[in-house]
C-alpha cells in the first residue's frame, strides 16, 4: 500500500486508514509475521505517519493471517552480533517509542501467536483486545534469546513480579482469555468478534476529547517512562547475547525442530571453573618471576647484588 508522505510501498506490512482510525498489520504470515529490521522501519513509519492526519483517533497494530507476531525472525536474528546488535535493537526501541509517545491511543488486537517479540510489541500499545484462544508468551530461555526490550519491564508491572519470572524464566504461556483475566490484555473476546470489538472500541474514543486523551496518556506514561533507563541497560545485554554459541544453539535448534542442547554449556563452564580453581590452587596465577621469588627455600634468603 502507497505511503503517503514519500510515495514508497509497504513490503513488510499493511496500512489502511478507515473510520479515523490506522490499521497497520504486519504482512509476514508465511512465518507467523515474525518480523526482520524491514519489518521493524515499516511499522515506526506507519505509526509515526499518523501524526500527519490529526483526523486519526487511534492506531491499530494487528498480524494478517491469524497471527498477531511469532516475534523476531531467527533467519534476521541470527546474523547479529556484538558489533551490529544496534541495527536491530535501535530499530525495536524506534517502534516502542512511537507506540508509546504517539498523541493517541495504540490498540494490539490479538489472535494466534503473540509470543518473544511479539509479546514486547503488544506490551508497547496502551490497549489490548484479544481473542480468547491467542497465546501470548515470552519465550527467550527457550530460544537462547533475551527479551530486554519492553517484557523484564513492563511484565511485573501488570502481572507481578512472581508471573513475570514464571513468565520469563519459565516461559509460562497464557491463552488470550487467561491473559484478561490477569491483566496483560484489556479484554477478550471470542475470535469472531475481535475485530468488530476494536472498532466498537475506536468509535468510543472518536467521540471523546483528542487533546484529554493525549495529555493523560502522556501523565499515565510517566511511572513507566521512568523504565527507559533499563531500556538501555536490557540493549546492551542483549548486545552481548547476539552471536553467542548459546544463542545460536537455541535459535538453530527452533529452525530445526529440535530441542536445544543448552547443557553443554553448563558443562563446558563447569570444566573452565574448575580449571581456574585448580590453577589457584596450585598458585599458577602469578608470574614465574612471583612464584621464584616466593619460593618456600628461597624464603628468607638476601637477594643479590
Amino acid at each position: 500500500m502507497p505511503d503517503g508522505a514519500t510515495g514508497n510501498v509497504y513490503r513488510e506490512i499493511l496500512l489502511e486508514v478507515r473510520d479515523q482510525a490506522a490499521w497497520i498489520g504486519i504482512n509476514r504470515p508465511e512465518v507467523r509475521n515474525a518480523f526482520r529490521e524491514q519489518t521493524l522501519d515499516e511499522l515506526a513509519h506507519a505509526l509515526n505517519s499518523t501524526r500527519t492526519d490529526p483526523t486519526i483517533a487511534a492506531a491499530v497494530v494487528y498480524g494478517v493471517g491469524g497471527h498477531f507476531s511469532a516475534g523476531g525472525d531467527f533467519h534476521a536474528m541470527m546474523k547479529l552480533n556484538k558489533a551490529n546488535s544496534a541495527m536491530w535493537n535501535d530499530r525495536m526501541l524506534k517502534v516502542a517509542m512511537a507506540c508509546r509517545n504517539l498523541p493517541i491511543p495504540v490498540i494490539a488486537m490479538v489472535e494466534g501467536a503473540c509470543v518473544g517479540g511479539g509479546h514486547e510489541l503488544m506490551l508497547w500499545c496502551d490497549l489490548v483486545v484479544t481473542a480468547d484462544d491467542a497465546r501470548f508468551g515470552q519465550t527467550g530461555a527457550r530460544v537462547g534469546a533475551c527479551p530486554t526490550v519492553g517484557a523484564t519491564q513492563y511484565i511485573a508491572k501488570l502481572i507481578g513480579e512472581r508471573r513475570a519470572k514464571e513468565m520469563i524464566l519459565l516461559c509460562k504461556q497464557y491463552s488470550g482469555a487467561e491473559a484478561a483475566d490477569i491483566g496483560l490484555a484489556n479484554i477478550s473476546v471470542p475470535a469472531p468478534e475481535l475485530q468488530e470489538t476494536v472498532e466498537g472500541i475506536i468509535r468510543q474514543i472518536v467521540g471523546y476529547s483528542s487533546q484529554t486523551i493525549r495529555a493523560t496518556k502522556v501523565s499515565l506514561n510517566f511511572d513507566s517512562d521512568m523504565l527507559y533507563a533499563s531500556w538501555q541497560h536490557g540493549m546492551e545485554l542483549l548486545g552481548n547475547i547476539w552471536g553467542t554459541e548459546e544463542a545460536m544453539e537455541g535459535m538453530n535448534a527452533f529452525l530445526e525442530k529440535r530441542p536445544a542442547d543448552f547443557n553443554q554449556f553448563r558443562l563446558r563452564n563447569q570444566e573452565a571453573l574448575d580449571t581456574y580453581l585448580d590453577d589457584f590452587t596450585a598458585d599458577n596465577n602469578q608470574s614465574e618471576k612471583s612464584r621464584t621469588a616466593r619460593r618456600p627455600d628461597l624464603a628468607g634468603s638476601e637477594p643479590e647484588g
